[in-house]
């Protein structure tokens, strides 16, 4: 009964090619981000939200018509007043949780194990969440824009996914590196794009929108703005609001990621926090207040009917541009470039806002495996070092959502932000519980008027992000928060079941005295399938450990084979019994299984030692050249009580060769190992291999 082992595959040749030479646990310190490159990273989807928040303030706002709009820069303001006072109490704490558990961590520490699952559970919705909304609104860009891709928009954003997937498991620093340049572009982009309308806005020159002509008629259930009771005109700016406050998700992310910072790692997540906070405000102010000014007249995609030129209703087919794009397209009348630079950059960080999840959900992964309310394969670092595992889950979670949603943005927002404001919230009622308590024990006047200071940032964060969230779950709870609420009580349960789990695994198996006593009888069982190399040095190996009784096995489906067996083993003069099991139905996994286990029921007390033959092959393949009955039979074994396996490889010539390959590429000298004192200034490593 003999299986082929390997070394080297090809699986591990592709994941060289797509993800490049493996990085040493030592090599850590490399991969970490200075604030020029964290600040794409962590923040592009706070900043990509430019691009949609906008639009989904005038979506709400035109179920009342255009009159409405006058309130537009009046909801830019009261969000950025909220994201003020949320980034500024973040800055909080990354000073006072630098370890990367963000706001699980504190609202664990502070509030229980129950409220740190709670915000875990809705960060985890929350960044799938992200990478859906983010990557859907960048293939609606590009569908505009490439009329290929038009119905199309599921399948290619799962492929963004995909790409986004593999620049990640490359390593946070090189994908970092590779984002920064397009989120810095849309920076400059947009607020270039913004400064030049403000500038032509001021001399009276500020142009019309594409859409300045077109007439919005209120929504039936809704009307008009001037006809609106004033409950129902709070409620609709409510909603309004609520749609704006997507500006905010992704801000979480740098208190989630300190641990890739370099050091002093507090202070660069607190300045890369408010650099977020002055770039997405302005932005975002900027594009609302433009908007206005030059006449927009945005509806949502679904509700067209309700548009007009002239008294006739737009054409069928009528195409409605993003808002950004549509400024954009008439501040850059005359210098056409400018236009195709805005919407390219765009369309690019829509996508790449993504990669705040992708850095923001492993770390968050992590650290629950750590916990033990998540898989403890998240907790494994991959071969360049990244979370290898949560990435792909989160890539995989995404795609889902993709597919079923069909990529529709609009959809997808009403999900958004329900999550992130709970995590807000509780993180916030944590912060005011840990300077409360350190207030009680400090004497220092000077900290202490610094821990009272920071505890009032924390407590009008609170306030703001709890009627937010009051707005937001009255506001959106039917148009699709619900989804996220059911969601987020799924992935509770998941936690607790996991931890259930761990918990009762580490009980039955906490060490007794009872475990120590030996078995009283050992029946060595050594497999045999042909009588070779293999065969005979499993047969020597089992004989060394001494059982009470060995005998070698073989199951027989044919009788010729099994005569031939039988007579070269007597001609050999093997001094171990041979038994032969015989299989009518030529399984031969079932009766080694059931042998086994009837010997473990004679003795009780006794155990049962399978020893299985194994040859090691070296080239991927040649494993195709070899069947797997062993290791399915090692597979059933194990879940038979009293039956221990043991594997004897024999290594062939090819095995040989594979270790050798793979050696040269372990000793092989890299770019950096003589700085890192590897190897000497001879090329050669300090074990004395060159």
């Amino acid at each position: 009964m003999c299986v082929r082992l390997r070394l080297v595959g090809v699986g591990d040749v592709s994941k060289r090619i797509l993800l490049g030479r493996k990085l040493r646990s030592s090599q850590l310190g490399e991969t970490l981000l200075s604030k020029r490159i964290a600040l794409p990273v962590f923040a592009s989807d706070a900043l990509s939200s430019v691009a949609y928040a906008p639009d989904e303030v005038f979506i709400m706002l035109s179920l009342a018509g255009a009159s409405a709009y006058v309130w537009s820069w009046k909801i830019a303001v009261a969000v950025a007043l909220v994201m003020a006072a949320v980034i500024a109490s973040y800055r909080q704490t990354v000073h006072a949780y630098p370890s990367g558990g963000g706001d699980y961590e504190v609202a664990t520490v502070n509030l229980g194990r129950t409220a740190g699952m709670t915000v875990a559970s809705a960060l985890l919705v929350d960044y799938v969440l992200t990478v859906a909304v983010s990557i859907s609104s960048g293939a609606q860009y590009a569908a505009g824009a490439i009329p290929a891709l038009d119905g199309h928009e599921a399948v290619f954003a799962s492929a963004l996914v995909l790409l986004l997937m593999a620049m990640n498991l490359r390593g946070i620093r090189e994908s970092g590196t590779f984002f920064a340049v397009p989120t810095y572009a849309f920076m400059v982009a947009i607020l270039g794009m913004c400064g030049y309308g403000l500038l032509r806005l001021a001399a009276g020159d500020l142009p019309d929108v594409e859409s300045a002509d077109l007439h919005i008629t209120p929504d039936p259930d809704v009307g008009s703005s001037d006809s609106l009771t004033t409950f129902a005109l709070m409620f609709l700016l409510a909603r309004a609001f609520s749609s704006g406050c997507a500006a905010l998700t992704g801000v979480e992310a740098i208190s989630n990621g300190v641990p890739a910072f370099r050091k002093p790692k507090s202070r660069n997540a607190a300045t890369t926090l408010l650099l977020l906070a002055m770039i997405a405000i302005t932005m975002m102010i900027s594009v609302i207040v433009l908007a206005r000014q030059m006449g927009i007249r945005y509806v949502d995609p679904h509700d067209f009917e309700r548009l007009s030129r002239d008294g006739e209703p737009v054409r069928a087919g009528f195409d409605q541009h993003p808002v950004i794009s549509q400024i954009a397209r008439a501040v850059f009348h005359d210098f056409t470039p400018g236009f195709y630079l805005v919407v390219t950059v765009t369309g690019i960080i829509l996508v790449l806002a993504a990669n705040t999840a992708f850095n923001g959900f492993p770390v968050l992964g992590s650290i629950l495996a750590k916990d033990g309310f998540a898989p403890r394969a998240l907790g494994s670092r991959g071969d360049r070092l990244a979370y290898s595992n949560g990435i792909v889950f989160l890539a995989v979670m995404a795609i889902i959502l993709i597919l079923v949603f069909d990529a529709q943005t609009t959809r997808l927002i009403q999900l958004y932000i329900v999550g992130v404001f709970v995590s807000f919230n509780l993180s916030q009622l944590g912060m005011i519980r840990h300077w409360s308590r350190h207030l009680k024990d400090e004497q220092d006047p000077v900290v202490r008027r610094r821990m009272m200071r920071s505890r009032v940032i924390n407590t009008i964060g609170l306030t703001f992000t709890a009627v937010v969230l009051v707005i937001v779950l009255v506001t959106k709870f039917l148009a699709g928060a619900w989804i996220t609420i059911l969601a987020m009580v799924f992935f509770f349960a998941i936690m607790r079941a996991i931890r259930g789990h761990y918990d009762n695994v580490q009980l039955e198996l906490a060490a007794e005295d009872e475990d120590k006593v030996m078995p009283t009888r050992v029946h060595a069982i050594v497999l045999v399938s042909k009588l070779h190399k293999p065969t005979l040095r499993a047969l020597a190996f089992a004989k060394a450990t001494r059982p009470n009784v060995l005998e070698a096995v073989y199951v027989s489906t044919s009788p010729a084979e099994t005569n031939r067996l039988l007579e070269e083993w007597d001609q050999r003069r093997i001094d171990v019994p041979l038994k032969v099991l015989h299989s009518p139905y030529r399984e031969l996994v079932r009766p080694i299984v059931e042998y086994a286990t009837e010997i473990k029921q004679a003795n009780p007390r006794g155990v049962v030692a399978v020893y299985i033959p194994e040859y090691v092959v070296g080239r991927w393949w040649e494993q195709l050249l070899h069947n797997q009955t062993a290791l399915r039979l090692k597979g059933r074994l194990l879940f038979t009580p009293g039956v221990m396996v043991t594997s004897v490889p024999y290594q062939l010539r090819s095995s040989q060769i594979a270790r050798e390959r793979e050696l040269r590429e372990d000793y092989r000298v890299r770019p950096g190992d003589l700085r890192r004192g590897e190897v000497d200034p001879r090329g050669e490593r300090r074990d004395g291999i060159r």
